[in-house]
C-alpha cells in the first residue's frame, strides 16, 4: 500500500472520441438517445436564418451533416449502434477509428467562440477547384495555400504557364 493512496492505482481512462455516421436529419435525435443513456456526445451546430412567405426564423442544424461525435470506450460500440438514425461508426477497414482529441477541441473552441460558422467543402492544396461568385465565377483552377493565404492558380497548358490570384476561401468549392 502507498503512502495515504490506494493499494492499486486507480485504471486509466481508456474512452476516445468517435465519429458517429446518421441518417439524413437523425443528428440530434442519435445525440439525445446517448445523452439520455449516459453516453458523452457532442453535436456541433450552426445558427442560420431561414425565410419563409410569412417569417423569418433562426435554425440550428449540424455543422457536419450526418456525423455527431461521442467518447466511449473503444471495445463498447453496440449501445451506439442502437440510438436510432446510427447508421455506423467511422473507420478504415471495418475497424473504428477515434478521432483525435485535439480535432474536438478545435471544434468546440470555434462552436463556443461564436463567431458566425459555417460547413464548407473539404478542400487541400492542390485540389482542383471552381470559383463560385465575383468576378471570377465559374472560373476553374488549382488551389494552393502560400503562406496562409489560399492562391487561385490559372494554368495556360499551351503557354505552360500559370497565374495566380488570392482568393477567399468563401468562394472556391470542389470542381465537379
Amino acid at each position: 500500500m502507498t503512502d495515504g493512496g490506494e493499494a492499486y492505482p486507480s485504471k486509466r481512462q481508456t474512452t476516445m472520441w468517435f465519429a458517429v455516421r446518421t441518417r439524413a436529419r437523425h443528428e440530434s435525435a442519435a445525440a439525445r438517445y446517448l445523452e439520455a443513456h449516459g453516453i458523452e456526445q457532442f453535436l456541433p451546430v450552426y445558427k442560420t436564418r431561414r425565410q419563409w412567405s410569412d417569417r423569418v426564423k433562426v435554425m440550428e442544424w449540424p455543422l457536419f451533416s450526418g456525423y455527431l461525435f461521442t467518447r466511449i470506450d473503444s471495445g463498447r460500440f453496440t449501445p451506439v449502434l442502437e440510438a436510432p438514425g446510427v447508421v455506423g461508426i467511422v473507420g478504415f477497414g471495418g475497424t473504428p477509428a477515434p478521432v483525435p482529441e485535439a480535432d474536438i477541441l478545435a471544434v468546440r473552441r470555434l462552436v463556443a467562440s461564436g463567431l458566425p460558422a459555417n460547413p464548407h467543402p473539404y478542400l487541400k492544396a492542390g485540389d482542383r477547384v471552381r470559383i463560385k461568385g465575383g468576378p471570377l465565377d465559374q472560373m476553374e483552377g488549382v488551389l494552393q495555400k502560400v503562406r496562409n493565404q489560399w492562391r487561385f492558380i490559372l494554368t495556360v497548358d499551351m503557354l505552360q504557364r500559370a497565374v495566380s490570384v488570392e482568393v477567399d476561401s468563401e468562394l472556391v468549392e470542389p470542381a465537379r
